[in-house]
């Protein structure tokens, strides 16, 4: 996602005549949301209710997208911090652009999910137990770190005033959850007894980890809003991604009450069953408030000009943790009301997915998306 904020820094003489080297100079770590917007598309289809014929190819399909975009943006990303450390430091101790290092948990694990999910009908259970499992551990390590280094550069060398606070801060604390949430994935092909249940009981530290930093940050971005105004046009889609740990979260404690039994004793394994119904409904409701306030603030910015940046990811992860949130209820709770919920958020995400997507691509085409800031 691109920010207003990326500092203006001129390619080195180094760099001239080097076209394949200097194209990656800005591209910084929010382009990993572009990943992770992909693949929940592909894992949050793959649950809906009913069978439509043909979607579930179409899903693996958009997954082995995704994990293409993911393997290409490694590499370039590898070339920047080779050939760009100076701006990779730069994006470092940029305030705007350090939160987004947790889009590359989030990518890594949202198609790590996506692998075990849906990929399997490809590349056959073993092997996607095998890329998950590579992708899980390498995403929590990753997440784990920035959710506390981004936080520690923020109070010890960032500059940021209170009017400066935005829903990206939210970022680096959201990827522990979603650990939480594709983790439980790997239970049953674990050995049973204690690998299980500390893999579980593992993600459930997880989320009370993102959970509580969340509400440590959602108060001071609320603040925010209310007390400076709107944010900038370019910032205005990012309110969509305090839906992340909201339906994340959701989808979470659902997946800890499909995977408890057998796994951990009672009467947890059936406390288990009760939290996904009981955290899972209210919040799912406050976060369809905050959709409901979101989509009203970015119609506003849409009516003052606000033009395509990569920001507009922002409209397909979070809402698709939405889906997945939806879809956890419906099979706890037996409602057909969230079913239809679910499909209606689908076609939300798909939608959004379809602009951002062709958004991105021409962006690419024409170069104007890694070009030099202005």
């Amino acid at each position: 996602m691109v920010t207003a904020a990326q500092p203006l820094l001129s390619p080195p003489a180094a760099d001239v005549g080097r076209p394949r080297v200097t194209a990656v100079r800005y591209l910084g770590p929010n382009w990993y949301a572009s990943v992770m917007g992909t693949a929940i598309v592909a894992t949050a289809g793959a649950g809906l209710p009913g069978d439509v014929p043909g979607l579930r190819t179409v899903c693996t399909a958009v997954w082995a997208l995704s994990a293409l975009m993911l393997v290409t943006l490694l590499g370039a990303r590898a070339l920047h911090w080779t050939h760009h450390r100076d701006q990779a430091r730069a994006h470092l101790l940029d305030p705007a652009m350090a939160p987004f290092y947790g889009c590359l948990a989030m990518a890594l694990l949202a198609v790590g999910g996506g692998t075990l999910v849906v990929g399997g009908d490809w590349i056959g259970t073993r092997a996607a137990v095998a890329v998950d499992a590579v992708l899980f551990t390498a995403g929590t390590a990753v997440g784990l770190a920035a959710a506390l280094a981004i936080p520690y550069l923020m109070v010890v060398r960032h500059r940021i005033r209170a009017d400066q606070a935005t829903p990206v801060w939210l970022l680096p604390v959201v990827a522990p959850m979603v650990s939480a949430a594709v983790g439980p994935l790997l239970v049953p092909h674990l050995p049973p007894g204690q690998p299980r249940a500390t893999l579980l009981l593992g993600c459930f530290a997880l989320f009370g980890l993102s959970l509580l930093a969340t509400f440590v940050m959602l108060p001071v971005i609320f603040a925010r809003l209310v007390t400076a105004g709107p944010l900038p046009l370019a910032l205005t889609p990012t309110l969509f991604l305090v839906l992340g740990p909201l339906g994340q979260s959701t989808t979470a404690v659902g997946k800890f009450a499909d995977f408890a039994p057998g796994v951990v004793p009672a009467p947890y394994d059936q406390g288990f069953g009760m939290l996904a119904v009981l955290y899972g409904v209210p919040v799912l409701g406050f976060a369809l408030l905050w959709l409901c306030l979101a989509g009203a603030l970015v119609a506003r910015a849409r009516r003052q000009g606000m033009g395509f940046a990569m920001t507009w990811w922002a409209f397909t992860f979070p809402v698709g943790t939405c889906v997945t949130g939806a879809e956890s209820l419906a099979r706890h709770t037996g409602l057909v009301a969230f079913d239809w919920l679910a499909v209606a958020l689908y076609a939300l995400l798909v939608a959004a997915w379809s602009v951002a997507a062709a958004r991105t691509a021409r962006g690419l085409v024409s170069g104007e998306l890694l070009a030099t800031p202005r």
